[in-house]
């Protein structure tokens, strides 16, 4: 992926709690939470839409408009190369409580080219009335040519950047959408 380097360098509006939890050599563990003004519905069905929300700047086609999520077990987080040039799986699908929780595995960006198991869970929990907390985790380990330490902090900023994004997409949508 051409931007994730980049990505510390980026200035991003971050969710209230977010952090790199524990890095090491050979692992890592990134934990946000954001509060949407949505209901849980809304932002469960804007994050089926990753083309609606996941920065262009993070695909391999540069066109969000390519990604798409099949939100079932054996579904992936996916991208179409256009002109038959190929696709890409982000993320496999493995766990989904539709509304609640999906579970995905894989390495996103650069991660997908090295040898680590990677988990990432998102959470979608109803939070006072009409809107949604959602919290994420992803643990990464295995063997990353860069460390996982230096990975970690540019990994997070990505990740939260997407968070960001998807708040915004889902406070945008009409409701029922």
């Amino acid at each position: 992926m051409r931007t994730i380097l980049m990505a510390a360098a980026m200035s991003i509006g971050a969710p209230a709690a977010a952090e790199v939890t524990s890095a090491a050599l050979s692992s890592f563990v990134i934990d946000a939470a954001i509060t949407v003004d949505a209901p849980p519905a809304r932002v469960w069905d804007s994050f089926r839409a990753p083309a609606s929300w996941w920065d262009a700047e993070h695909s391999y086609s540069g066109d969000a408009a390519n990604l798409y999520m099949d939100a079932q077990a054996t579904g992936c987080f996916c991208e179409r190369i256009p002109d038959g040039k190929g696709s890409i799986e982000h993320a496999h699908i493995v766990y989904v409580a539709p509304g609640r929780m999906v579970r995905m595995t894989g390495g996103l960006g650069p991660l997908q080219a090295e040898a680590v198991a990677a988990t990432l869970t998102f959470r979608f929990d109803a939070e006072g009335e009409g809107a949604t907390k959602v919290t994420m985790r992803y643990v990464v380990g295995g063997h990353m040519q860069a460390g996982g330490e230096t990975m970690a902090p540019l990994v997070d900023n990505v990740l939260l950047h997407q968070l960001a994004r998807l708040k915004a997409a889902a406070e945008r949508a009409a409701p029922g959408s």
